[in-house]
């Protein structure tokens, strides 16, 4: 079996790419197989809907809830990596039943586990020297130029220097992907595209409105993808199972939306100094705070160091904090700009429910839910002009006949583990 992520490809987006003949060797492969609409996860973010995907868990089981999550019973943040992850991965348990495994790429998974085969770590890890499982193969990719991942930094200042960075890194992941492929034992083979998803953050908008030097360059971009997966097919036989899937979808964004400045603005929230260095700078009379993106925490007494909420009021008070939040809007135009509150009982279950947040705010489209402690703006827009999505993933299988048991990506770990185990 090989599987592919695109990291946030829209299912609208890859349909049409293959209508106007942009994709041609996808969607030969379309033709024989099966394409479809897939949900992702709440919160919609890649560290999570990939940690969900690679356990066949929610994260009240797997324990990764954000990018940026929080120590149980503090104030003190973190980005969560596998270290964190509570839950055994599919090329872990496919490792215990004696599949060869290589994944190459994927989110999350630094540091690297040992597997049964190979394990290259995604763009979380410092370095390539620790990417690597095992250590020697670093010096293998590193002769072959790999990359692991575009440098967002770069792309933030200046557009223009992400397709020739997209172009080089997807060169690097396609060499190093077809020498283990084709030198390698292998039953499970896992390769991840990272930089789809920073191609969609920032040239997105210029993607949607036609700019003659950028529209061009993200459509370049697939074409190439498009020829590497044609070259996956070309070295497969009929009887490999071949899937192809992302993690989220992705829309224009109209705002950045920074939630503790709304938190602040209608008394939920305060700090002891201003501007706060630091979330432990809460002041003991706030009710409520925010991590990225729209995880609502209420301040609650016994579980915050500083909690000002009693137990006795926190149904209360979630309640009204929830109320409060779907009436958030957009201060030029007014519209609505949360679609619905999540509460984590109702979203989650599993035994780290507990460090999951109180509620979960499910943007309208656009509407990008950010967490600084201290902003001047409610609103605005910088170089990102792309948000994920939840529902507007897509999976392809090139066998249709198991397209029936997959709804999202936490869908996939149990069919793959009943083809392979």
């Amino acid at each position: 079996m090989v599987v592919i992520g695109l990291d946030g490809t829209r299912y609208s987006l890859i349909t049409r790419l293959m209508d106007e003949g942009r994709m041609p060797h996808f969607a030969a492969l379309v033709r024989q197989g099966y394409i479809q609409p897939l949900n992702s996860v709440y919160p919609t973010v890649s560290s999570v809907a990939w940690s969900t995907y690679m356990t066949g868990a929610n994260p009240a089981r797997h324990c990764i809830f954000g990018f940026l999550d929080r120590k149980l019973g503090s104030y003190q943040t973190f980005i969560p990596t596998a270290s964190h992850r509570r839950a055994p991965t599919l090329w872990e348990k496919l490792s215990e039943v004696g599949r060869r495994v290589i994944v190459m790429n994927v989110p999350v998974t630094f540091p690297p586990r040992p597997v049964n085969g190979i394990l290259i770590s995604g763009f979380l890890s410092p370095s390539l020297e620790k990417a690597t499982y095992p250590p020697s193969i670093s010096r293998k990719l590193a002769a072959m130029g790999y990359r692991l991942d575009v440098d967002p930094w770069s792309a933030r200042e200046s557009k223009e220097k992400l397709p020739e960075d997209f172009r080089l890194t997807l060169a690097g992941r396609t060499e190093a992907m077809f020498h283990f492929m084709d030198s390698e034992p292998w039953d499970f083979f896992r390769c991840h595209v990272m930089e789809t998803d920073r191609l969609h953050h920032f040239p997105w908008e210029d993607m949607t409105n036609g700019d003659p030097k950028y529209a061009p360059a993200f459509y370049d971009c697939y074409t190439q993808i498009d020829e590497v997966l044609g070259q996956v097919a070309r070295r497969l036989d009929d009887r490999t199972t071949l899937i192809v899937l992302s993690d989220h979808g992705f829309c224009t964004l109209k705002w950045e939306v920074q939630v503790n400045y709304w938190l602040i603005e209608k008394g939920w929230l305060s700090f002891e100094k201003t501007p706060p260095q630091s979330l432990a700078d809460i002041s003991p009379h706030a009710r409520a705070f925010s991590l990225i993106p729209g995880r609502l925490y209420i301040n609650l007494q016994g579980r915050e160091p500083k909690g000002s909420v009693a137990r006795r009021d926190y149904e209360r008070v979630h309640e009204e904090l929830a109320a409060a939040a779907v009436e958030m809007r957009d201060p030029e135009t007014g519209a609505p700009m949360i679609e619905k509150v999540l509460r984590r009982e109702d979203t989650y279950e599993g035994p780290h429910l507990e460090e999951a947040a109180d509620l979960i705010l499910v943007p309208h489209r656009g509407y990008d839910l950010k967490a600084r402690l201290h902003s001047d703006t409610f609103v605005s827009k910088g170089a990102l002009v792309g948000m994920h999505t939840y529902d507007d993933a897509f999976l392809f299988l090139n066998d249709p006949s198991f397209s029936k048991y997959v709804d999202s990506v936490q869908d996939l770990f149990p069919v793959i583990m009943e083809r392979l185990a």
